[in-house]
């Protein structure tokens, strides 16, 4: 269960960071009334989505079935963020920068329209928040502690809306590539472990498998940034 809380506070920390820049540059624009209320829509839009696939994937009797359907899309998810991470460690791909984000929200001329900037903020949150909600979903429903990840992802909210009220800029400091790195790690091995076992594969390890399967992700991520640092030095891809 541990496990589930950390992937999934991590996960929605890195969301709600780049969700919280898209509203501070819209509260800018429009005020933080309205731009916080684009984001509330969101969130009850994210609320409502959590509620229903995890009432729908509940339904579902077969064990092997679930885990196939949850361990196909963490697999992907791990996948994405694993190697997003992997490719910006090694300088193929460059950092993500919440202040270059922000600077190029504020140049947009649509944000200075109040309707257009509304939807800005509603899309941003409910879009960055999507992630937030799979994760939820995915790993709550299958080890049946959704409403813990529920409260895990909600922790990182208010701890991000507490730093940004506090500091009324883009949170640049987090740090979203070794985050990445660690849940792109983590939700891998949690989608390769379901997805085997719903094939039929038996773990040697049992619930030793995890903890394996994570270090192996890990240790070859690594491995594949030092194996593609020295090339990056020549090229760089945005």
């Amino acid at each position: 269960m541990i496990s589930v809380l950390l992937a999934t506070f991590l996960t929605a920390t890195v969301e709600w960071v780049e969700a919280y820049t898209i509203v501070l540059a819209v509260a800018l624009s429009i005020g933080w009334g309205r731009a916080l209320q684009a984001a509330a829509v969101a969130l009850l839009v994210l609320a409502a989505l959590t509620g229903f696939c995890s009432f729908l994937l509940t339904r579902i009797s077969e064990l092997w079935v679930l885990q196939l359907i949850i361990g196909i899309f963490l697999t992907l998810f791990g996948m994405r963020w694993l190697g997003k991470a992997v490719a910006r460690g090694a300088g193929l791909k460059r950092l993500h920068d919440e202040d270059v984000a922000f600077a190029a929200l504020r140049a947009r001329e649509e944000i200075a329209e109040a309707r257009a900037a509304w939807l800005i903020a509603f899309n941003g949150v409910l879009l960055e928040g999507l992630e937030v909600w799979l994760i939820v979903v995915a790993l709550g429903v299958q080890t049946r502690h959704t409403l813990a990840a529920a409260t895990a992802a909600m922790a990182a909210l208010v701890l991000v809306c507490i730093l940004g009220s506090l500091l009324r800029r883009p949170l640049a400091q987090v740090p979203e590539n070794a985050i990445k790195f660690t849940v792109g790690a983590a939700t891998l091995s949690f989608g390769t472990s379901w997805l085997l076992e719903a094939l039929g594969y038996s773990w040697p390890l049992g619930d030793g498998a995890l903890p394996a399967l994570f270090g192996f992700n890990v240790l070859g991520g690594l491995a594949l940034i030092r194996l593609y640092a020295p090339a990056s030095s020549k090229r760089q891809v945005v």
